[in-house]
């Protein structure tokens, strides 16, 4: 079955945005004058929870503090995250989150061939809105067939309710899709959904295990940037091509029948 939707998750995906998100993490507890600071190390530990509601509400839980003022930090978590989304938006305006090689160019390719381009991401519709129209020109979002993200699911990723909605929505089947990840919890909730899954580790998750995936390189690669020799050889040449990823799609379906 041909490809119909390619679906992108966004964060460390699309970009290598985790730092970008770490600072605005960070922005935010000054502003409300709390003696946090995360560190990139412990950042990448806490990614692991997924949603940043939940990784601040993760955090807190964790802290070696009394009931009370676990509770009043709970309490603002809401707060925290509206004023933290804030200054991402404001980091990424300004140039601090590029998108990774070859996702500009695929993407380009697929609408170019009435391919539709979606999301599927656990972020907030206003960081994806944001990295989007910076890095793809003003209102580029609305190019895309489907942003699902943020809250509007039951459950976040691992779960596969995010692409079950956004394939709903778009009015396709998961074998009419491809899914595009960069960690775990992704790449399972990509898989659960039944989606031929192509995953670009970054270097917040590279030790995870993606022994599921259907397609694993280090990023999409460009003419400018091209894939290392081993990736290439995975992906049909120097960078991925609609293509390509066409024939390694249609191969892993007639393997699956």
């Amino acid at each position: 079955m041909a490809i119909a939707a390619l679906l992108f998750d966004v964060d460390g995906t699309l970009a290598d945005t985790e730092e970008t998100h770490r600072q605005a993490f960070n922005a935010a507890f000054l502003e409300f004058r709390l003696p946090y600071a995360w560190s990139a190390d412990e950042y990448e530990v806490l990614l692991n929870v997924s949603g940043g509601k939940e990784r601040l509400a993760h955090y807190f839980e964790g802290l070696p503090a009394p009931r009370a003022e676990k509770d009043r930090l709970l309490a603002n978590v809401a707060g925290l995250h509206r004023v933290k989304t804030e200054r991402y938006a404001e980091l990424v305006a300004s140039g601090g989150s590029p998108l990774r090689p070859g996702v500009k160019r695929l993407v380009g390719e697929a609408l170019a061939a009435g391919v539709k381009v979606g999301i599927a991401s656990t972020t907030t519709s206003a960081n994806v809105a944001a990295l989007l129209d910076a890095e793809l020109g003003r209102n580029a979002h609305q190019r895309f067939a489907v942003i699902a993200c943020g809250d509007v699911v039951p459950a976040k990723k691992p779960a596969p309710d995010i692409y079950r909605l956004a394939l709903s929505t778009l009015g396709l089947s998961p074998a009419q899709a491809v899914a595009f990840e960069d960690s775990a919890n992704g790449l399972a909730s990509a898989k659960a959904a039944g989606l031929f899954t192509v995953v670009t580790p970054t270097r917040w998750t590279a030790s995870q295990d993606f022994g599921e995936a259907d397609l694993t390189l280090p990023h999409l690669g460009d003419p400018e940037a091209p894939l290392d020799a081993a990736a290439a050889a995975r992906a049909g040449g120097a960078f991925l091509t609609l293509d390509a990823l066409a024939r390694l799609h249609a191969g892993a379906a007639r393997q699956a029948a």
